[in-house]
């Protein structure tokens, strides 16, 4: 049997023999970062300007069962698979949960909703629940490794969604104590369901973007509690047949799927904790515009134009986008007229608000670069701004490597300011306080219902 599916076997027995005990101490410990960071963008989620978390939200409440699964802001409990599509959207709804650059890929925002919901249902401890996150992440990166990120790009496929379903499936077998041959076919069932359009920008609204990170982690939790009551499903995913990965790439190689496995945590490991609310294609080019900034002193009353060079390959994202999040167009002027960037710039308009943000706007352009910025996409989002100044000057940076990257990772007060600006749009000063406090000690807790507790509450700020 082995030989007729020798991927799909490796990574099903990977899974179903997972040890926590066994990831290294650096895996774990920078799982605690992630998971504190995107609970508390989780947590953000739930405000009442957030349109996806709203809707989605009170829609699970109208359709789901009852469960033992909250529904995050709701004070609610529903069943596992309608918990996780509707938490699964509010992870990925403020884009400001960490990513992956080279993978591009968003599995925090999958795995944290997988990963509660399944350990608030099945009393899984802490630290289970902190090894479900980390081996759903490490799955997510290699499927979308194994199907060539930027192929799936060039498609108009979205990694994060087509790749998430298998790391939601991972880790939610993982969490279902799936045997191999359980797992084998939740695998294969995520196959059958991966989704996921690039066709999401054309959505003014910025609804159907998170909703992708739903869809990925219902996939995912259905497929293991499917195959956990015996549900058929395709046997060779990775392998024969009609792989999953020929369906979706045309340069596939099934190689990042099983290489250094168990003993390489890429997925985990080199994350990136965003400083700034926006498509993180644009992180390099916002340090680079502030570094200008702080540089010179400048206003922004004194800037007549704001370019920005990117690569061809990514530049349909960042280059005009309806998405507030994505359009260079917005965020580059919010940052520089108003001082900061807020995750609620991405769905209050200040271009309606703020008459020099309205202004930068309408001189802000995207340069398609075909050439060194293009070859480097997606292994780095490079990003030079250039300012035009009203006095006649012209000043350019150029940064490959953003703030928050493993190589330039923010330091834990800037983390923990970040997660109480971001929660305190939410939450009293006392619940942000002991929200932190849960996921600080998440990892030594018997099971996550202190942390869920907290998340239930309706905004209270």
């Amino acid at each position: 049997m082995n030989d007729r599916a020798p991927v799909t076997r490796s990574l099903a027995a990977f899974v179903s023999r997972f040890d926590p005990t066994a990831l290294p101490d650096e895996v774990m410990a920078y799982t605690r970062k992630l998971a504190s960071d995107g609970i508390g963008v989780l947590c953000a989620a739930t405000h009442k300007s957030v349109t996806a978390a709203q809707g989605i939200g009170n829609f699970a409440e109208d359709i789901a069962g009852p469960g033992a699964c909250t529904l995050i802001g709701r004070n609610r409990k529903v069943d596992p698979v309608s918990a996780v599509l509707a938490n699964g959207t509010l992870g990925y709804a403020a884009d400001f949960e960490p990513h992956h650059p080279e993978a591009i890929l968003h599995p925090i925002a999958v795995m944290i909703p997988t990963a509660l919901a399944l350990s608030e249902a099945h009393g899984r401890t802490g630290a289970e629940a902190l090894a479900a996150v980390a081996l759903g992440c490490e799955m997510t990166y290699r499927v979308s490794m194994a199907m060539n990120p930027r192929e799936l790009y060039d498609r108009g496929f979205h990694p994060s969604a087509v790749a998430g379903s298998f790391g939601a499936a991972a880790a939610a077998a993982f969490l279902l104590r799936l045997n191999e041959e359980q797992t084998v076919r939740a695998l294969g069932l995520a196959g059958l369901q991966t989704s996921g359009l690039l066709a999401w920008q054309d959505d003014p609204r910025e609804d159907a973007r998170p909703f992708q990170m739903g869809l990925a982690a219902r996939n995912g939790v259905m497929s293991a509690m499917l195959a956990k009551r015996g549900f058929g499903a395709p046997d060779r995913i990775f392998d024969g047949g009609h792989t999953v990965l020929d369906a979706y790439s045309r340069v596939a190689d099934p190689a990042p799927l099983t290489a250094e496995l168990g003993t390489r945590w890429d997925g985990v490991m080199e994350l990136a904790i965003k400083p700034y609310a926006s498509v993180s294609f644009l992180h390099p080019a916002l340090d680079a515009l502030v570094g200008l900034l702080e540089e010179h002193a400048l206003t922004s009353d004194q800037i007549a134009k704001i370019s920005l060079r990117f690569a061809e390959a990514g530049a349909h994202c960042v280059d005009d986008n309806p998405l507030k999040g994505h359009s260079a167009q917005y965020i580059l002027p919010v940052r520089a007229a108003m001082g900061r960037l807020s995750f609620l710039d991405l769905f209050i308009d200040r271009r309606e608000t703020e008459p020099e943000v309205a202004r930068l706007a309408k001189t802000a352009e995207v340069i398609r670069d075909t050439g060194t910025f293009n070859d480097a996409f997606p292994d780095f989002y490079m990003g030079e701004v250039i300012l035009t100044l009203t006095d006649g000057r012209t000043l350019a940076a150029t940064s490959k490597v953003a703030r928050g990257y493993p190589e330039q990772p923010l330091s834990q007060d800037e983390l923990d300011l970040k997660f109480a600006e971001v929660t305190t749009a939410v939450c009293s000063k006392s619940r942000s306080t002991a929200l932190a406090q849960a996921c600080e000690t998440l990892i030594s807790a018997p099971d996550v219902c202190a942390l869920m507790d907290l998340l239930a509450q309706a905004p209270d700020a």
